[in-house]
């Protein structure tokens, strides 16, 4: 026999039930907002629970995003003028210095303008020292040269005749083929007459001591029968130590 149940009591089972899923959905949520967090066991403490939907939490926490990513933009600007800032310094300080240097420059050319003349003189007279030193590079003084060579020879001889050979500045003196032969830039040869018969070896010694003096030899030794004087030809070679050096500041006194 199937019993049935009273009204009332029907109505008081269901609003049990309704009260139970209340609590089990209450002990979930609050579950899931607990979940991964480790809470202290609060003895005698008020009871707090927090009722607030997932979604204002979640709406806080971007809201603190947002403003935590505002600050880094206002920071990164407030870098970028900064550094513009001193750019701009630097930039107007080195307009500055331009500035200065350029007026500096331009007085300097006006006092130049003031010296043009001078400048000129200066420059055309190191051109006319570099064209002396060029075009007497080779001079030598034969003046003193055979001099020197009169001096030499044995008293009673003399120089009748006279034959120079030299370098210039614009050719190169011609070497002999000979290995035996030193290196020359000129060559002197001369007649001397002799009243005796000349010892040709003491005459070759005695032009040794000739400055540049490289090497001599007798071509020949003739004798005039009508006045019995003997004539020596001699070819004297003298290398670059014969240059008198006047026009390269180092003249040799």
């Amino acid at each position: 026999m199937t019993k049935l149940l009273e009204p009332s009591k029907q109505r008081r089972r269901g609003g049990d039930s309704h009260a139970v899923r209340i609590a089990a959905d209450s002990a979930q949520r609050t579950k899931r907002q607990g979940r991964g967090a480790t809470q202290a066991l609060d003895i005698g403490g008020v009871p707090r629970v927090d009722l607030l939907p997932t979604e204002v939490l979640v709406d806080r926490r971007q809201r603190a995003g947002v403003r935590r990513a505002w600050l880094g933009v206002v920071v990164v600007a407030v870098a970028v003028g900064a550094a513009t800032v001193l750019a701009s310094a630097a930039a107007m300080q080195a307009d500055s210095k331009l500035s200065q240097a350029r007026q500096e420059t331009d007085s300097l050319q006006v006092q130049q303008q003031q010296y043009r003349d001078v400048r000129s003189a200066e420059t055309q007279s190191e051109l006319l020292r570099a064209a002396q030193s060029v075009g007497g590079s080779t001079e030598i003084d034969w003046q003193a040269t055979l001099q020197r060579v009169q001096t030499s020879l044995p008293g009673g001889v003399t120089i009748t005749g006279v034959q120079i050979d030299s370098a210039t500045p614009l050719e190169a003196y011609a070497q002999a083929t000979s290995p035996l032969q030193g290196q020359r830039v000129a060559t002197l040869t001369i007649d001397a007459a002799s009243p005796t018969l000349p010892s040709v070896p003491t005459w070759l010694d005695s032009v040794k001591n000739l400055p540049g003096f490289v090497d001599a030899n007798a071509n020949s030794v003739t004798l005039d029968t009508s006045t019995n004087v003997y004539t020596v030809d001699m070819t004297i070679h003298l290398d670059e130590d014969v240059y008198d050096g006047k026009y390269d500041g180092k003249g040799k006194s």
